[in-house]
């Protein structure tokens, strides 16, 4: 299976493949940046990621860096900017926002910002004005929305600049990939000019030979609409799959061995191995910023032991 793109359906997924009929079906994601997938961390509920595996063994993989990497990734860039009081809000009843919420949290401890709050924002509600001016209150310097843009992104957007100002003023505006698609720039309309966002994994104008190839393609093939980040990830996730079974033959046991034996040189996004967890081993992090698109401005890869304090 080459899937899925959202985290919390993988979770629904993932343990009904592992002990399918007849063997655990391999799994590759392009877009699952849930930590608890595959590894423990102070974001994950009890008995996370070893409930997804109730066979024993795992049958999980994803070729995109996982949150930990995004929010230490985010939390470096933000102190390069100056940042140094950020407020953390996270959507309300979704524990993907609040674990991108608490990796950027604990990385920016780790380099020394204090965090002005932590609060949850309700995706129903029809202002977001007492919120924002209790982020004033606090005195920082910076918001980070870890969260969606269909969580009411384009209203928490709009708030934050008529009680804050732009995002490229006193406080600046942050979120992770939950809002990096072009829809964030054309739903909330000019009030996002000048926020930043972090994607998992490199931009899709980055990317080596290979990857070029693919989106220049996918760009002939569907003229009128933007490559998002994802999309080569997708054709990687696809690209390891097809090698797994090429080694590993007709039955599912070995596609599993061979998936987590896998190593890519010079792919569509890079070269990278698949770790023990079923994680990539290398994970860069883009910045971009919002025009009339989402710029890419910066590429990092944060240090391990950041990475690590992020998790938790």
């Amino acid at each position: 299976m080459i899937g899925t793109y959202n985290s919390g359906c993988a979770a629904l997924i993932i343990p009904i493949l592992n002990r399918a009929s007849g063997g655990s079906v391999a799994m590759v994601s392009p877009g699952n940046t849930l930590i608890c997938l595959t590894q423990a961390s102070e974001t994950c509920d009890r008995g996370e990621p070893d409930r997804y595996f109730p066979a024993g063994r795992r049958n999980y993989a994803r070729v995109v860096p996982n949150d930990a990497a995004q929010g230490a990734g985010l939390a470096e860039f933000a102190r390069r900017e100056g940042i140094r009081r950020p407020f953390v809000l996270h959507a309300a009843g979704d524990p993907v926002s609040l674990g991108q919420g608490m990796t950027f949290r604990l990385a920016a401890a780790k380099l020394g910002m204090r965090v002005a709050g932590f609060e949850a924002w309700d995706p129903e509600a029809k202002s977001y004005t007492r919120l924002m001016q209790e982020v004033k209150r606090a005195g920082a310097d910076a918001v980070l929305l870890a969260g969606l843009l269909e969580q009411n992104g384009p209203a928490l957007i709009e708030d934050k600049v008529s009680v804050l100002g732009p995002n490229q003023g006193r406080v600046k505006l942050l979120a992770p990939d939950g809002f990096a698609q072009q829809a964030t720039i054309d739903d909330a309309g000019a009030v996002s000019e000048g926020m930043f966002v972090s994607v998992p994994g490199r931009d899709p104008e980055g990317l080596p030979e290979e990857g070029e190839t693919l989106v220049s393609d996918l760009e002939q093939e569907f003229p009128d609409q933007p490559v998002e980040l994802y999309a080569p990830y997708a054709g990687e996730a696809a690209q390891v799959i097809v090698d797994a079974i090429g080694r590993g033959g007709d039955t599912r046991a070995p596609v599993v061995d061979a998936l987590f034996d896998t190593e890519v040189e010079d792919g569509i996004v890079g070269s990278f191995e698949i770790d023990a967890t079923g994680d990539p081993s290398v994970g860069p992090i883009t910045v971009s910023i919002a025009r009339q698109s989402f710029e890419p401005i910066e590429e990092t890869a944060p240090e391990p032991s950041l990475v690590s304090a992020a998790r938790g």
